[in-house]
């Protein structure tokens, strides 16, 4: 699986999707998906990225940028992240899109899904761009 971390051209804001089902039905969550086994990570992403928001190739360079694995249940997920170079317009798939503020507090678990691992990758990815 991947998740995708976009942040507005400005740097001031991240969007968030808000789940429309279980698990985490009503709270935000990042953008992403299953990866199909016949291609890459990268473009996996990129798929996702632009089946969920109608962000394109051309609108963004992702990075990928950490894994977490979950040994017990064999689950590995694929972190990206990128900075949009234009103003997008957005297109729901399934869950409401929103732009949330780089500064919320996304360990806050009764808002944000996943335990506060969504606190975690947004948290280090502002540690590897003030580099």
């Amino acid at each position: 699986m991947n998740v995708i971390v976009i942040f507005d051209k400005n740097l001031e804001k991240t969007l968030m999707c808000k789940r429309t089902k279980e698990p985490y039905m009503g709270m935000y969550n990042l953008v992403g998906g299953k990866i199909e086994k016949e291609n890459d990570g990268l473009n996996e992403a990129y798929r996702e990225l632009a089946e969920e928001t109608n962000i394109k190739k051309e609108d963004i360079d992702l990075i990928y940028f950490m894994n977490l694995i979950y040994v017990k249940w064999n689950k590995k997920l694929e972190v990206y992240y990128g900075i949009l170079n234009k103003d997008v317009t957005l297109i729901e798939e399934v869950n409401k899109l929103e732009w949330v503020p780089i500064n919320d507090n996304f360990f806050d678990m009764s808002k944000y899904a996943g335990e506060g691992n969504i606190g975690h990758i947004i948290e280090e990815i502002k540690i590897d761009l003030s580099k």
